[in-house]
């Protein structure tokens, strides 16, 4: 889509990565970005990316977002942890959900984004990941 960005006036304004986190997984990559809102409010990005190959041996990402608000941020930790902590007691797993969000639950959802710091990331191309 090439010249979208000037169609009619109309300007696409990227939104400031504040922090940026890839964790390789296997096969795929979650990467974690903070963003502001025009407002300056902060919310979170959730990216998974995993590679997929043609049948000519071409490859491209597939990518799926999930957008997280300030809003959400308790009522989506408690739930995650919840899951967390019912797969591992069903796997007899002696370690809680919490013990791997030690940090997070020291630290409220606010003091965790107000100490994060835009030099604090490198920017991670998808190109960058091939395996």
């Amino acid at each position: 889509m090439e010249g979208y960005d000037n169609k009619e006036g109309y300007r696409k304004k990227n939104r400031d990565e504040i922090f940026s986190n890839a964790v390789r997984a296997g096969k795929r990559t979650y990467f974690f970005d903070v963003k502001a809102t025009k407002k300056n409010d902060y919310y979170l990005t959730i990216t998974e990316s995993k590679k997929r190959y043609d049948k000519e041996g071409n490859f491209s990402f597939e990518k799926h977002k999930v957008f997280l608000y300030k809003e959400d941020f308790d009522k989506f930790s408690e739930g995650l942890l919840e899951a967390l902590d019912f797969i591992k007691s069903s796997n007899n797993e002696t370690e809680k959900a919490e013990d791997l969000f030690v940090a997070e639950e020291k630290n409220t959802n606010s003091e965790l984004i107000e100490g994060l710091e835009t030099e604090a990331y490198s920017n991670v191309e998808f190109e960058d990941l091939s395996e």
